[in-house]
C-alpha cells in the first residue's frame, strides 16, 4: 500500500492550510492510498480548519491522524477528519467555542446589522465544530457545546473515553520514510489587505481577521 506522511506543526491559518492542500494533492496524485497526518497545533482560523476537514474527509484514502504533542481548538477539528484517530501516551486536547478578533487602528464603528452578521456567523462556525466533533464521539450536540463553552482540556486516556481518540499507538516511524513537515516557518499567516464595511475615524486597517480559534 502506497503511503505518505505528513507532520503538521503549525497555527492553522490561509498559509498551513494552503502548504498542507499541496502536499495532499501531491500525494494523491502520486497514487497514495493512506495518508498519516501527525498534528501538533495551537489551533488557528475556523474557516480554514474545516476547509481542511472536509478535504480531508472527501478523499479517496484512508487519513490516520495522530496527536503526537498538543491538538487545540480548531486542530481538534482536523484530528476528527481521520479514518483511524490515534494519539501518543502523553499529549493533550483542548476544546473551546470561537471569538472573533477585530484588528485594526483607531476605534472601530459597527452597525447594529453588521454585529448580527458577526454573531450569526459566530454561532454558525459553533455549531459546525459541536456537528464535528459529535459525529466523531457520538456525544450529543449539547453535549459537545457544553464542553465547548468550559473549555476542557483533555488528556489521552480522557480523549478515548470521551470518544475522539480510538487507539493509542507508540509505532515507529518506517526508517528511511520522507516525512513531509508543516511548520510555523512555512506556515506563517499571509496578509492580504481586504476592505471592511465598517467606519473608522483614524485609517481602515489592512484586514479584519474573522473568527479564530486558540489565539
Amino acid at each position: 500500500m502506497a503511503e505518505t506522511y505528513i507532520r503538521l506543526l503549525a497555527p492553522i491559518n490561509q498559509n498551513s492550510a494552503g502548504s498542507l492542500f499541496r502536499a495532499v494533492d501531491t500525494a494523491m496524485k502520486a497514487g497514495t492510498e493512506r495518508i498519516h497526518l501527525f498534528i501538533s497545533s495551537p489551533g488557528g482560523d475556523v474557516a480554514q480548519g474545516i476547509s481542511i476537514y472536509n478535504y480531508l474527509k472527501l478523499l479517496p484514502a484512508e487519513v490516520y491522524t495522530y496527536n503526537f504533542g498538543s491538538v487545540d481548538s480548531i486542530g481538534v477539528i482536523i484530528f476528527c477528519a481521520g479514518t483511524k484517530r490515534l494519539s501518543v501516551p502523553h499529549a493533550r486536547f483542548l476544546i473551546h467555542g470561537v471569538q472573533m478578533n477585530l484588528q485594526g487602528q483607531g476605534i472601530i464603528s459597527l452597525a447594529e446589522k453588521q454585529l448580527e452578521e458577526m454573531l450569526k456567523g459566530l454561532k454558525i462556525d459553533q455549531e459546525n465544530i459541536a456537528h464535528i466533533i459529535s459525529d466523531a464521539t457520538g456525544r450529543t450536540v449539547e453535549q459537545i457545546l457544553d464542553v465547548m463553552n468550559a473549555r476542557t482540556t483533555l488528556t489521552p486516556d480522557q480523549a478515548k473515553e470521551f470518544g475522539l481518540v480510538q487507539e493509542f499507538t507508540t509505532e515507529k516511524i518506517p526508517v528511511g520514510t520522507n516525512v513531509i513537515s508543516i511548520t510555523a516557518e512555512n506556515g506563517m499567516p499571509i496578509q492580504i489587505p481586504e476592505p471592511m464595511p465598517i467606519q473608522i475615524p483614524v485609517q481602515l486597517p489592512p484586514r479584519m481577521q474573522r473568527i479564530v480559534l486558540g489565539q
